[in-house]
């Protein structure tokens, strides 16, 4: 009696499982999320993520051509840390490639900086680094100190031993500019501004459309002369004014609560906003069209926001990624959004400055409202 009781239960296991796989099998997009989610976080933690970045971009201000000058920008170019990339003439080229964010670093050579050397006077030797972003710079600031000295340390021979006993030959002055105490609060706040606007914008908008055709809500919309274009920009209208209230929100206590420098110009940064929490919406938009219901919503939503916050720069210095990284991460939005927000807030740029970062975002924003509208027509039909 026991053991047919058993075997009664063991068959209806067997039937609830057997029912079970099926039911996987047919929800393909959801079993591919269950192994592509995993998998996507092993390659970016094991493979793009890397928290000491190194041949960060260093422009070359030289007004000494010595044989000092020349073992200093050797050594540099040798190290892991630097990438000598650009040589320039003036304080004022070097200071538009740090706003820019072209270059992470610059050193500067003062005139007779070898001669100085040699009468033991020790001259200064100057890093200017862009410094939004503490833990992009860190290492690399002080790695430079020790290169600079020895690679001094290897010419200083004979007569000029002596310069080698006590002191370091030269100073070695280091000017962090925008975040000059390496406050991490100056880079992560602003960051946050983007990071909360993406995954918000793409959850709910990815859910409240699906939502509406699991109740079939959708259909009522069919029987008005309300036009597919129509209904997307009055469902988006909404979610654009709560991005807006989600960066006042945001800006509000960056300055009181955090006391983050708002360098730049505001209205600046919320006309450009506009495009950053269009293209979000547009990327939930195409996922409700994709999604048979608001898990699987949910789960493209997270699939997109994943890369989005580890590829952007956002908890790990950008240029510390590898060549297919970077490249990855350029195609999402949140990237350039990132740089204009510290850029505008940290730096006080203007259009100009954002602009390289500000087309790509239009341009993404495009291709998500086209694939969306499209997409959103054949639902509706």
């Amino acid at each position: 009696m026991g053991a047919s009781m058993n075997n009664a239960m063991l068959d209806r296991i067997a039937a609830v499982f057997l029912k079970e796989t099926v039911q996987m099998r047919r929800d393909r997009l959801t079993f591919a999320m269950v192994l592509g989610i995993p998998l996507l976080q092993l390659v970016l933690f094991g493979f793009a993520i890397n928290s000491d970045p190194r041949h960060l971009p260093t422009a070359v201000l030289a007004a000494d051509q010595g044989v000092y000058s020349r073992a200093i920008l050797a050594a540099m170019q040798n190290s892991d840390y630097f990438q000598l990339v650009r040589t320039v003439g003036s304080e004022a080229e070097a200071a538009e490639l740090i706003e820019l964010g072209e270059v992470q670093f610059v050193v500067s050579i003062p005139e007779q900086f070898s001669q100085r050397l040699t009468r033991g006077e020790r001259p200064a030797l100057l890093l200017t680094a862009d410094a939004t972003d503490p833990a992009a710079t860190s290492n690399a600031v002080a790695a430079f100190r020790l290169l600079a000295e020895a690679a001094l340390a290897r010419d200083l021979e004979g007569p000029l031993r002596h310069l080698r006993r006590g002191a370091a030959p030269l100073e070695v002055i280091v000017h962090p500019r925008f975040n000059p105490e390496a406050i991490t609060q100056y880079n992560i706040v602003p960051g946050l501004m983007g990071v909360v606007l993406t995954m918000t914008l793409v959850i709910i908008t990815a859910l409240a459309i699906t939502r509406e055709r699991e109740r079939g809500t959708m259909e009522n919309l069919l029987s008005t002369p309300v036009r597919p274009l129509e209904v997307m920009i009055g469902k988006l209208i909404p979610y654009i004014i709560v991005g807006y209230l989600q960066m006042g929100f945001i800006l509000l206590a960056a300055h009181f609560l955090f006391e983050v420098p708002l360098v730049g110009s505001l209205p600046l940064l919320l006309a450009v906003s506009l495009l950053f929490i269009a293209a979000n919406l547009g990327v939930g938009l195409t996922f409700s069209t994709l999604a048979r219901n608001q898990l699987q919503a949910m789960q493209m939503a997270f699939f997109f926001f994943l890369p989005s916050i580890l590829l952007s720069g956002f908890m790990f210095p950008f240029r510390g990624m590898p060549v297919w990284a970077q490249r990855l991460g350029e195609v999402l939005p949140l990237t350039h959004y990132l740089r204009i927000v510290r850029g505008i807030l940290l730096k006080g740029n203007g259009f100009q400055e954002i602009y390289p970062n500000l087309w790509p975002i239009a341009a993404f924003l495009l291709v998500t409202l086209f694939i969306g509208l499209k997409r959103f027509r054949q639902t509706l039909d």
